[in-house]
């Protein structure tokens, strides 16, 4: 058996990711630590670990993004590499140069890297030096209202406000007209200094009707890069991917290509050396793609890529950090089939309110092609203090039409009990005609939503069924 890349790491992070983080290190033969909050004691990453550690109350501030902590743990416990997974400090640069400086290798890119590529303003222009299409938008950033609204009147309405710092869609704002500039740019950066300390703003013309579409990528210290095909993720809401999927289906097959090219020919100019996801905005009336940003760690979709390609890409970006050369040349990738992933939350479908609780009653779906990410377990109480997603449903089959079928017999077959979740939301998406035809785009989930009824009718209908499938039983 091959060597472990490392003896002993620690996954800064919590949840399915960290569940999924684990599987990749026990089949490495690598032992982990696992971290914890107070509120995380029973969690199943923490049951799953060679050794767990808790580091804080049940705040995500106080436990899972308290740096001091972490490295205490990982010292403590003797871990040679921290993975951070996705969200939390995944996209810190200034603890991947702490990890650095205490002798810990932090599993993801390079503190320039991140640097370059966290600042949207440079990434932005990094792409137009690297000749990958960018959307027309403010060639610096800042936080004066008036000079960026001049900057907008140029460029023309509607127009995107968007964060230099942090993701997530926090301080986005789309702005129609002039008059809403000023008052909707102040909003925005009082937001995104309270949530990443820094205020600054960049401006760039909106498209409307756009779809969302990433390109995976993988790089090692050898200044090799590759692409693991491309993800659709248009179907949001509040700038929250909600369905992902791969082929990205409708698109031409010279688009295709190009944005292949485009992703790879950035990640090789940065000397990119783990995973990432370059992000492009596509027109879907002219196919023109624009290059927005730049995901520097492991992206929540992953699966879908993995599922159609065959790859373990959290093994590959695990031995990329310990020094290896990448395990594939771009030629021996191969693309097979269509997968889709469907992300669940533990929220309300139709208020879309947090749904934390115990869960009463547990049955994941399965079967060929079926795949579910997941950290919940029967009685497992899902805490309020973190992110709502609590299960992953990715399905693959030879064709898109398979796949969409696959997927809705899975959401059938899922049980979570005592909670709400979007299960109901996702069954409506998938029969919505539009969605069907690959007539997909970033405000589609609007117009759906606006029919709350529908979305409720089938989550009355489902509970119905449940009743009387109870009773029976």
């Amino acid at each position: 058996m091959e060597r472990p890349p490392f003896k002993k790491v620690l996954i800064a992070n919590r949840g399915e990711i960290a569940v999924r983080i684990l599987r990749a290190c026990h089949e490495l033969g690598i032992r982990t630590v696992a971290v914890h909050s107070a509120a995380d004691e029973d969690a199943l990453h923490v049951k799953l670990a060679h050794e767990s550690v808790c580091i804080g109350p049940a705040l995500a501030t106080e436990s899972y993004l308290n740096v001091n902590a972490l490295i205490s743990a990982a010292v403590a416990t003797g871990s040679e590499a921290i993975h951070p997974g996705y969200g939390f400090l995944s996209e810190s640069a200034s603890f991947a140069e702490i990890c650095g400086q205490c002798g810990i290798t932090f599993i993801g890119p390079s503190v320039r890297n991140m640097r370059l590529m966290g600042d949207k303003a440079r990434a932005r222009r990094m792409a137009m030096k690297s000749d990958v299409p960018v959307v027309p938008g403010s060639e610096s950033a800042g936080v004066d209202a008036e000079s960026a609204k001049r900057e907008a009147i140029e460029m023309g309405f509607p127009v995107l406000i968007k964060a230099v710092s942090g993701g997530g869609g926090r301080g986005m704002k789309i702005v129609e007209q002039p008059s809403d500039f000023v008052r909707l740019f102040e909003q925005a950066s009082r937001e995104v200094e309270a949530a990443f300390g820094d205020p600054t703003l960049y401006v760039e013309k909106f498209i409307p009707n756009a779809r969302h579409v990433e390109v995976q990528i993988i790089g090692d210290r050898f200044q090799n890069v590759i692409h693991l095909g491309e993800r659709d993720c248009s179907i949001q809401r509040r700038y929250q991917k909600l369905i992902e999927e791969t082929p990205a289906p409708n698109l031409r097959p010279e688009t295709r290509r190009k944005m292949h090219e485009a992703a790879v020919r950035l990640a090789k100019a940065i000397n990119y050396a783990s995973c990432g996801t370059i992000e492009f905005l596509l027109d879907p009336r002219t196919q023109d793609f624009y290059f927005i940003e730049m995901n520097t760690r492991l992206q929540v979709e992953h699966p879908v890529s993995e599922m159609v390609t065959g790859t373990d890409i959290v093994k590959e970006q695990i031995w990329v950090a310990s020094g290896r050369e990448l395990s594939y040349a771009q030629e021996e990738i191969r693309h097979h089939g269509h997968s889709i992933e469907a992300r669940i939350n533990a929220e309300d479908p139709v208020k879309f309110t947090p749904s934390p609780g115990v869960v009463e009653g547990y049955h994941p779906p399965g079967g060929l092609g079926v795949r579910v990410d997941s950290a919940v377990y029967d009685r497992y109480k899902i805490p309020p203090y973190y992110d709502s997603l609590v299960a992953k449903i990715i399905v693959w089959a030879g064709t898109r039409e398979e796949a969409i079928q696959k997927l809705l017999v899975a959401l059938n077959e899922c049980i979570i009990g005592g909670i709400k979740t979007n299960l109901s939301l996702h069954r409506v998406v998938l029969n919505q005609p539009d969605f069907r035809a690959g007539n997909v785009h970033t405000r589609l989930l609007d117009s759906i939503l606006a029919s709350e009824a529908e979305i409720a009718a089938e989550q009355e209908s489902r509970q119905a069924k449940e009743v009387v499938g109870s009773a029976a039983a």
